[in-house]
């Protein structure tokens, strides 16, 4: 009988790889809580319904790539592609607006689409997100571009790029989807089969295509930016301005558009260049339609994805991670023994240490080894005479350096002990 492998599409974070998602995540909790924004955890499954009507029938993400299957009770459920539409559903369900003023809200979490595998793109990927919720200000937009760049500025990742654009309102996308469509119309048979589909479902979304012949006919199309009304316009520059002021630059490319119906206005990616043909790292953009179609009422908003899996491969590529060395590796030998470097090791780890037990009971020389590969500051070595005198012997990894102690004065001086780790990392 065969083994069992994980799923095309889904992967193993293994432990090493682990390291990165932790660091991410804890620059990014603190980085969003200095700016006021509050965690919400919406479930990974919700009705079907919700994501048909707020990403919208015509796109790829519900006609192709979501998981969807009926559920015991014969309701069709889905799998999120996606996380704003869940915390929309969340903030109108419980009523958020109530509480006043402005919601500022992140989460994290697996998203679920069916694409083809490869690298950075998953069929289970995580995304980070965050969502302002009640502003329609431009300076809202402009924020959370600001924290995004914080971010990943933090992080470590440079040589990025923001491109933006104005998708405008309704109206302005109704004049320009139809100069678009006049536009494409006669190239028809020229654009591959996803284009010539979209031609009537869709059209803005054949700016987005990555077919070679499609770009080059795409690269002379009408531009939105023409066909935005003077609101829009004027929300556009502003946001602009913002950013210039807050030392950002931002680059606008007139074909950016989102795969999702509900942009308005502000559409943005941050890209990297080290990530081949799957650049983008962060994207978002308004959405002021979303929570009154879905039930609410009409109410401004704007966020931004994350995409956490290119996010660690670009982590990788530089190299960039915190170092996390760990305060003590414990070595025993004899049954006395092994059971008092159990009772020792747990004691400095509740004295706020980090600590491994080497647990194979095999020769001192081999826990020694495993102790130098380990990159332990100090060795604590307990065999049988340790064991009968109540004493360990600590042994300074850098410096060889080795001494006997008692055990409870090593567990009685830890400031001491802490002050000789810290200045050893």
């Amino acid at each position: 009988m065969g083994s069992i492998q994980a799923l095309r599409g889904t992967r193993d974070i293994l432990p090493e790889e682990v390291r990165y998602w932790q660091w991410v995540e804890v620059i990014a909790r603190a980085i969003l809580s200095r700016a006021a924004y509050q965690e919400i955890r919406p479930p990974i499954f919700e009705q079907t319904d919700l994501f048909e009507r707020g990403i919208g029938e015509a796109t790829d993400v519900v006609g192709k790539e979501m998981y969807t299957f009926l559920d015991k009770g014969e309701r069709s459920v889905t799998l999120r592609p996606e996380g704003t539409a869940g915390v929309v559903r969340a903030f109108i369900e419980h009523a958020l607006h109530a509480q006043g003023g402005v919601q500022r809200l992140w989460y994290t979490g697996p998203m679920f689409r069916y694409e083809r595998p490869q690298a950075g793109r998953q069929r289970q990927f995580h995304q980070l997100g965050v969502e302002v919720i009640g502003s329609g200000s431009p300076r809202a937009d402009a924020e959370v571009i600001a924290i995004a760049t914080d971010l990943l500025q933090t992080l470590g990742l440079k040589d990025l790029r923001l491109e933006i654009n104005s998708v405008g309102n309704s109206d302005d996308r109704l004049l320009y989807r139809q100069a678009l469509v006049d536009y494409l119309t006669p190239y028809k048979d020229d654009l591959d089969p996803d284009s010539q589909e979209r031609l009537t479902r869709n059209p803005l979304r054949i700016l987005d295509s990555k077919d070679k012949r499609t770009q080059e006919i795409v690269a002379e199309a009408p531009s939105i930016l023409d066909y935005l009304g003077a609101d829009s316009k004027r929300h556009f520059e502003q946001v602009q301005h913002l950013l210039g002021e807050l030392g950002i630059r931002a680059h606008i490319n007139p074909r950016l558009v989102r795969g999702l119906d509900y942009y308005t206005h502000t559409a943005f990616e941050i890209i990297s260049d080290d990530l081949g043909s799957q650049a983008t790292v962060c994207a978002g953009g308004r959405y002021d339609g979303l929570v009154g179609q879905l039930g609410g009422s009409d109410t401004p908003a704007v966020g931004w994805g994350m995409g956490l899996e290119r996010l660690i491969i670009l982590l990788q590529q530089i190299q960039n991670t915190p170092q996390q060395v760990l305060d003590f590796y414990v070595v025993s030998r004899g049954e006395v023994a092994e059971a008092q470097a159990l009772k020792l090791a747990q004691q400095l780890r509740q004295a706020g240490f980090s600590v491994e037990l080497d647990l194979s009971g095999s020769a001192f020389k081999k826990q020694f080894a495993r102790a130098d590969r380990s990159g332990a500051v100090a060795c604590l070595i307990l065999g049988d005479e340790e064991a009968q005198t109540q004493t360990v012997k600590l042994k300074w990894m850098a410096s060889k350096e080795q001494s006997a102690i008692a055990i409870a004065d090593l567990l009685e001086k830890r400031d001491e002990l802490r002050r000789q780790i810290d200045s050893f990392k």
